[in-house]
């Protein structure tokens, strides 16, 4: 018997270490075999410490099912799906979710101290391990230091200052309650996670084969780091308006300490914060960058940039200088559809192959196409795109005009993408991200995969009496007239023969993310700072340069003017600049909800009501700006309390010393 244990073991050590997902070990020890067995040898404790990732879920799950409330409890989208299907955001901003009853989001308590006490159970007991030398030994307690680290960093998004259980080995047939402490402030959270994977970082490899593709790295571990230091900095947990409005009469009750700072602010967090993002941005690999925003050079149908940009003298030189050279569409979109290899994108300081992002794409796919049509953006996205010349709308030139009125007049086609003569002006002349997530009325869809006649190639309108329109569905419709399709490849198809859908990749962190991080970071400082990050010591300080060059980047890859001297030159300007940028660079990626967050702006954006285009209407009234008809938008719930998710009251009950979050019943 236990030969035929070992043999499932190794086969199970060769699909997990050969798969590209780094959450393939299955729970295997707990059924099979005995905690005494695992640290029998090095093989037995590599297979334990990946199989404590096992519960954890996919990250690219940002809609059903997912571990945070993600782009549904945003102003990035709405739907009419039933919220009994798993879609939480949807439950969050409705009022369905309470201690008592929080669905899914009780996943992130109860798995991450899973996988926190079996980390601890590996750092008592892996030296009995004798197989391991002293390199393996490291190694492996590198990466178990990382997954409890990480497993911490789940925990503060979610729910704030966290039990933090140290090394203490917790016997797998006591219950955590057994162990009843009191929440560590903030401050010791962001600290204790922050110097786990600083020391995590020191034994982790800076990269691993292809088919190793997302293990935790160096790069990995300094990015998290990067953006724990980050959010810390933000006004939510640095003393801010927010701060004190959500956190000010949050004491803990075994001693009266405050759980965030509310009433000093402090400056140099953001220091430390940019100083982590140049940590990363400076990692090398054979001399040259680690990391790299993902580019795709120009060819034969990659639009020339647009005429008359002054703002920005450097706009007209090669990337990354300046915009050109590259293909702007592809560029951005190839990295999300699946068309770019996923394991040698360098923009990804960490990701993952994710099914969850394939399968829900047929959550925008057309109904009359196999798909579900339903997953909305809002009017606010739209409008948030720039013209193609990187003016606002309401600011646009005589080159590339903006207009709610008309329809275009002739086919154009670009970077391999169509768009149709017919459309509605308000989509032409619009910035490459727009048409990269964008799913609007008269837009025409390859889905080249398929070979059924019909099937592919077809134009898809959401006008109340087309195929995808609102007559056909009470909620399998997009209420505002506009989906997401930012992960969509044209090959992709959910109907017809030969149907299939490209792999899709999440990125975890983003090299955009690290950049633009730095900007923000950067534009806080009122003076020059020396940090300490392990042996390096980093110089920072509001150097426009410095700030430009970042920020720079990632407008130039999008084919957009990069910042003007005089954006840059007040702190709340570009500020303001930053959070349109991320909503658009990073939507439906998941970090929205915790950006609006952050920055104290929750409520304010929130408050917004919800528009589109009349789903009610015919094409002939199809074409205005209207509040989606449906008692769901003034449902939506807008409540400071909701800054944090719940803690379970089940886990509340267990642990006397652990307190509740603000304006969640205890």
């Amino acid at each position: 018997m236990k030969r035929i244990s070992y043999v499932i073991l190794a086969s199970i050590l060769s699909a997990g270490f050969a798969s590209c997902n780094y959450l393939s070990i299955d729970d295997y020890f707990s059924d099979e075999i005995k905690i005494d067995e695992v640290f029998a040898n090095k093989r037995n404790v590599q297979a334990y410490i990946w199989g404590m990732t096992g519960d954890l879920r996919d990250e690219g799950s940002l809609y059903q099912d997912s571990d945070f409330p993600g782009p549904l409890a945003t102003d990035e989208a709405f739907t009419m799906y039933g919220t009994q299907h798993g879609y939480n955001g949807m439950r969050l901003v409705l009022g369905e979710i309470s201690a008592s009853s929080p669905y899914s989001f009780s996943n992130v308590w109860t798995t991450s101290y899973q996988c926190i006490r079996r980390a601890n159970t590996v750092f008592a007991r892996i030296d009995e391990a004798k197989d391991l030398t002293a390199q393996d030994r490291a190694e492996l307690l590198s990466l178990n230091r990382f997954i409890r680290a990480y497993a911490y960093y789940k925990l503060w998004l979610a729910y704030g200052p966290v039990i933090l259980v140290g090394d203490e080995e917790i016997p797998s047939n006591l219950d955590l309650g057994e162990y009843d402490r009191a929440r560590a402030t903030n401050e010791e959270t962001v600290e204790y996670i922050c110097s786990e994977l600083e020391e995590a970082a020191k034994y982790l490899p800076e990269t691993y084969p292809l088919m190793e593709f997302g293990r935790p790295t160096k790069g990995a571990a300094y990015g998290l780091i990067a953006r724990i230091r980050t959010y810390y900095a933000s006004p939510l947990w640095n003393g801010g308006e927010a701060a004190r409005r959500c956190f000010g009469n949050w004491y803990r009750k075994t001693d009266r300490v405050k759980y965030v700072t509310t009433d000093e602010y402090d400056e140099e967090r953001w220091a430390i914060a940019a100083a982590a993002c140049k940590r990363v941005m400076d990692m090398k690999r054979n001399g040259a960058p680690m990391y790299s925003l993902f580019t795709v050079q120009e060819d034969t149908q990659t639009p020339p940039l647009p005429e008359g940009v002054t703002s920005d003298p450097d706009f007209y030189e090669p990337y990354p200088v300046g915009a050109a050279g590259i293909d702007h569409l592809r560029s951005y979109s190839e990295q999300f559809t699946g068309e770019a290899v996923i394991a040698t994108n360098p923009e990804y300081v960490w990701g993952r192959k994710s099914q969850s992002l394939v399968d829900n794409t047929r959550m925008s796919f057309p109904i009359s196409f196999g798909g579900w049509g339903g997953m909305a953006l809002t009017q606010k996205i739209v409008d948030s795109y720039s013209m193609y010349d990187g003016r606002s709308i309401d600011n646009s030139s005589e080159a590339y005009p903006y207009s709610e009125s008309g329809f275009t007049n002739e086919q154009k086609s670009f970077s391999g993408y169509r768009l149709n003569a017919g459309v509605y002006n308000m989509y032409d002349n619009r910035e490459m991200r727009f048409y990269a997530c964008v799913g609007f009325s008269e837009r025409f869809w390859p889905m080249s995969s398929t070979t059924m006649s019909g099937k592919y190639n077809q134009t898809v309108t959401y006008y109340y009496d087309s195929p995808n329109g609102k007559q056909n569905s009470a909620t399998d419709y997009s209420p505002t007239g506009y989906v997401i399709v930012k992960y969509i490849h044209p090959n992709d198809a959910w109907d017809g023969d030969n149907a299939r859908r490209m792999d899709k990749g999440y990125p975890i962190i983003r090299y955009a993310d690290i950049l633009l991080m730095y900007a923000e970071s950067l534009n806080h400082l009122t003076k020059a700072y020396e940090i300490k990050l392990g042996d390096e010591t980093y110089s920072v300080s509001r150097d426009l340069n410095e700030i430009k060059s970042a920020f720079n980047l990632v407008r130039h890859r999008s084919g957009m003017p990069g910042i003007s001297n005089n954006d840059l030159a007040d702190e709340e300007t570009f500020q303001k600049i930053l959070e349109i940028e991320r909503m658009k660079e990073f939507l439906h990626e998941g970090l929205r909800y915790f950006d609006v967050r952050r920055w104290g702006i929750y409520e304010e954006t929130e408050n917004e009501t919800i528009m589109g285009m009349n789903v009610d209407g015919s094409k002939e009234n199809f074409y205005q700006r209207t509040v989606p008809n449906t008692s769901r938008i003034g449902a939506r719930l807008v409540h400071k309390k909701l800054y944090l998710l719940p803690i379970p009251l089940s886990e509340i009950r267990k642990l006397p010393s652990c307190d509740q979050n603000p304006g969640w019943e205890s």
